[in-house]
Formats: structure tokens, C-alpha cells, sequence
């Protein structure tokens, strides 16, 4: 049965999307993968032991994408630290994906941020729970507008930064990426079936720190369209 012949007791969502550059077509986000500590000076800086290490991965979910404008401050935190990361848009998906065959699920690049209540996540971390109430909320991943794999090129060795207010605060290039985007892809299909829609968060290089009401964002990974946002004030008191 279509959706359209379908009755719901409520109504169904809005489709989560992202701008695709050049046009007024969107892609639709079907869900968010997060790959944690992929790069080895932000592992260190986490407190963590960069060796390579099979991936972890968390999740966010679709409709926490946001195409950047005015991203309002989250509440429950104190603490909100931005994380530049590649994010890759796929075209393709399935299961036990070899790494040589990823390339061809890719549908696009872009740049995102993956907005973190740092205070909640490391609450959630020293108790031994899981790490979403510190990832996982509203316009938590910002991300600029998508780029097609054959226009974007080879995004394996990219220079990646952010800013605020004007000065640099993350800086890197994919290239010292642990597990480059077809391992990534390889090593999440083992676990779960990947399909068109699903946007993977690739990881962030070192420089992470916190953010505030009124400050701008500008996020960069070269070869890609940018995004920028504003910090607004949180709606409600936390």
C-alpha cells in the first residue's frame, strides 16, 4: 500500500533533507551515522588512545539536520562544543560492503558540524550510559549543501577548519582521517543495512571547544560548498 492510500493516526513527518548545490532539488535524509574519534589529535585531546581500532559509531536522528541560518542554543547544557566533520551522502547502500566497492554508494560530499552538549556527554560517559542526550537533539547537525561525487573529486587528502567569530579553531585534512570514507562504509554495513538517504558524519580533527549565543559559525572542507550558521539564543531557560 502507498503512502498516499495509507491512514495514520497522526500526521506523518516532514522528509528530513539537505540542500544539493547548484539547484533547488534537495536529498533526503533517511538517517544520521556518526563515526566518533576518527582522527588521531582529537582522540588525544578526548583523553583517548588514537591507535586503529575497529570504528564506533553513534547516531543522530534525520531530523536533527538543519541547512545552518540561526541555530538556536540547546537546552539541558552549559557546555556546547562544535565538530567540524566530511560528511558523506549516499546514493547506494546494502550489507557487508567491501571497501573497494564503497565509492560507488557515494552520492555526495558536504561539510557539517555535529553540535555536542560536551557536558551531558561526559555525564552520560563517566555512568557508563549511552552517549545521545548529548548528541542527539534539535539542529544538532547542521550541514552545507551537498556536492555529487563526480563534481566533488577525490575527497581523501581535503583541507577541513572552522571558525569563529573569525578565528580558526579547527584545522586538518582527511587525509589523517583513522579509517578513510570507504572503511567507514565497509565497517557500518557489517552491522547494519545501509541505504539511499543514510548521511554519515565522518569524524572531527582536533580543536573542538565551545559555543555561545550570537556566535557565527563558518565551517569549510575545501572542494565543497561551506556552511555558516549564527548561535540564537536559547528559547527557554536550562
Amino acid at each position: 500500500m502507498s503512502d498516499a492510500a495509507r491512514q495514520f493516526v497522526a500526521p506523518p513527518p516532514p522528509q528530513a533533507s539537505v540542500a544539493v548545490a547548484g539547484g533547488t532539488a534537495r536529498f533526503p535524509v533517511r538517517r544520521i551515522i556518526c563515526v566518533g574519534r576518527n582522527y588521531p589529535a582529537h582522540a588525544r585531546e578526548m583523553g583517548a588512545d588514537p591507535e586503529r581500532e575497529p570504528p564506533f559509531f553513534f547516531m543522530k536522528p534525520a531530523d536533527a539536520v538543519c541547512d545552518g541560518g540561526a541555530v538556536p542554543y540547546p537546552p539541558l547544557t552549559r557546555d556546547l562544543h562544535h565538530e567540524v566533520e566530511l560528511v558523506v551522502a549516499l546514493g547506494q547502500g546494502g550489507a557487508d560492503i567491501a571497501p573497494e566497492a564503497a565509492a560507488a554508494c557515494i552520492w555526495g560530499y558536504g561539510v557539517g558540524v555535529d553540535l555536542t552538549r560536551r557536558d551531558l556527554q561526559g555525564a552520560a560517559k563517566a555512568a557508563g550510559r549511552p552517549w545521545e542526550w548529548g548528541k542527539a537533539f534539535d539542529f544538532s547537525a547542521p550541514c552545507g549543501p551537498l556536492l555529487p561525487a563526480a563534481a566533488a573529486g577525490d575527497m581523501g587528502a581535503a583541507a577541513i577548519r572552522l571558525a569563529v567569530n573569525g578565528a580558526v579553531r579547527q584545522q586538518g585534512n582527511t587525509r589523517d582521517m583513522i579509517w578513510p570514507a570507504a572503511e567507514i562504509i565497509a565497517a557500518a554495513s557489517r552491522a547494519m543495512r545501509l541505504a539511499p538517504g543514510d548521511l554519515i558524519f565522518t569524524g572531527t580533527p582536533e580543536g573542538v571547544g565551545p559555543l555561545h549565543p550570537g556566535d557565527r559559525v563558518e565551517a569549510r572542507v575545501a572542494g565543497l560548498p561551506p556552511l555558516a550558521f549564527t548561535v540564537t539564543p536559547a528559547a527557554r531557560e536550562h
